[in-house]
């Protein structure tokens, strides 16, 4: 991996004494910092078309046209505003100098802190442009949060990473991982999040916008990123603002019969509960990175890219939103999701799970240990929906989860409130099956496997010969799983 570091102006100042790169640049919010780089940088001549900003709606609804959503801060409206200023670049200067020229426009919109600082800052910026004169475009849009506790501060965020943006696209692009560590150069996740990215165009056509995902949150751009079962990437916010949701999370290594009973059930129950709208609920299923490692003792950070692609496939080709997340603990996540939302959110769960959440060993990093994690998770309008699991012969439920004395009573307060419940009607021959077991069956070609599997997902298996699948190879002994 090659990340070069250069400072903020050194990249403006390359851009500017290139002379193939050309093009205009379009700022809403946030005032105009990142032309202001390549002003101040010198020869900026040599790159600037044009620079304007449409604060006013009225101003930008005639320049770049009214959006069915009044959303002046969202992708269709910076979607809008690139096909508006690359599109003048080509009917403008391509006959004059299209075939020396590498044209660009870069546009964003932006909700920086207001005066009175009741707002969160966020925002959406990409990159439309051509690697060689004449040639296709290519397009790279990302949606970030502003996290700066001062206007000011985040208008010079955002210049900084326009310029690493418009270098990326011309200098990084080979690497994709490369281009992604190149936008925080002079900054830093405490300043700024990086949500979504999407990469588009020829020069990217071997670019997985899925493994984009997976890089933001490994990374620490963001604690969590989303894509649909089309496998485009999707801004959390867009897909999750003012809906009920109902998350499951597993490694999925492969997704098994009990894993859907597990989602189809608790979905069922959340759907029966009073204050819930049937059709405003989003289903996710949720991918950890500590659930991407080989082992659980892994502490080198390695995953193995091919194998996290192969789960992703098999869950979008049964219609899930995936959610990939840094939140090992269950209260991170309900934070998360909370700040997005503020309707009722399920999360579906196993019992080994609940016994997780419940040991007071897994907050000595909390001041006020599990008291505190639980203020988080139960305070807010959160349900737990619980699998059994089957354990020497007895089902282990919410009926009989065993504590330690001093935790008693504030477990039976949670379940008297209809903060924790069971599933119900769920079938117990799916209660004897485990995921590691049936990949050892997978992985051994031994038969009968596919019992355990739906039928969906069987298939591709077969097809794609995932998870070490090959039905040329003999029927070997499978060992035990660890």
């Amino acid at each position: 991996m090659k990340n070069d570091y250069i400072s903020t102006k050194q990249k403006a100042l390359t851009i500017n004494l290139d002379p193939q790169i050309y093009g205009s640049f379009a700022e809403i919010g946030a005032g105009q910092d990142i032309a202001a780089h390549f002003f101040k940088a010198g020869g900026a001549a040599g790159t600037i078309a044009k620079t304007m900003s449409a604060y006013d709606m009225t101003f930008s609804d005639a320049i770049y046209g009214t959006q069915q959503i009044k959303r002046y801060v969202s992708r269709q409206r910076l979607v809008a505003m690139l096909d508006h200023e690359y599109q003048l670049l080509i009917e403008r200067l391509a006959e004059l100098r299209g075939s020396s020229t590498t044209f660009f426009a870069l546009s964003g919109t932006f909700s920086a802190l207001n005066y009175h600082k009741t707002n969160e800052g966020h925002g959406w910026i990409g990159v439309r442009f051509q690697t060689v004169p004449n040639g296709p475009s290519h397009e790279v849009i990302l949606h970030i949060k502003l996290l700066d506790n001062d206007n000011v501060l985040q208008q010079q965020a955002v210049g900084v990473l326009g310029v690493n943006l418009l270098y990326a696209c011309f200098y990084h692009r080979q690497s994709p991982e490369d281009f992604l560590l190149s936008l925080m150069h002079d900054l830093n996740t405490g300043r700024i999040q990086i949500d979504m990215v999407h990469f588009e165009g020829p020069d990217f056509d071997k670019v997985d916008n899925r493994l984009m995902s997976l890089y933001l949150v490994k990374y620490g751009f963001s604690d969590a990123a989303l894509f649909g079962p089309n496998g485009k990437n999707q801004q959390p916010s867009e897909i999750l603002y003012k809906k009920h949701i109902v998350v499951v999370r597993g490694r999925f290594r492969p997704l098994i019969n009990v894993h859907v009973e597990m989602l189809e059930r608790g979905l069922q129950q959340f759907t029966q509960e009073p204050d819930i709208d049937k059709e405003n609920i989003v289903v996710l299923s949720e991918l950890t990175l500590k659930s991407l490692k080989e082992r659980d003792d892994d502490e080198t950070g390695l995953i193995d890219e091919k194998d996290f692609l192969d789960r992703v496939d098999i869950l979008c080709s049964m219609g899930q939103t995936v959610m990939i997340s840094n939140f090992h603990e269950y209260y991170k996540l309900a934070a998360y999701l909370s700040g997005i939302t503020k309707l009722k959110i399920g999360i579906v769960l196993g019992y080994p799970n609940l016994e997780y959440i419940f040991s007071e060993e897994h907050y000595t990093n909390l001041p006020g240990g599990i008291l505190e994690s639980f203020s988080t998770l139960f305070s807010r309008k959160v349900k737990l929906y619980v699998y059994p699991t089957l354990r020497d012969g007895e089902i282990l439920n919410v009926a009989k989860f065993t504590l330690p004395p001093k935790l008693i009573d504030l477990y039976e307060y949670l379940v008297a409130n209809d903060k924790i419940a069971d599933i119900r009607d769920f079938n117990a021959v799916n209660l004897q099956i485990l995921s590691d077991n049936v990949l050892n069956l997978i992985k051994h070609n031994k038969p009968g496997w596919e019992e355990y599997v739906p039928e969906k997902v069987t298939s591709i298996i077969k097809e794609r010969r995932l998870f070490n699948y090959n039905p040329d190879i003999q029927e070997q002994e499978v060992p035990p799983a660890q």
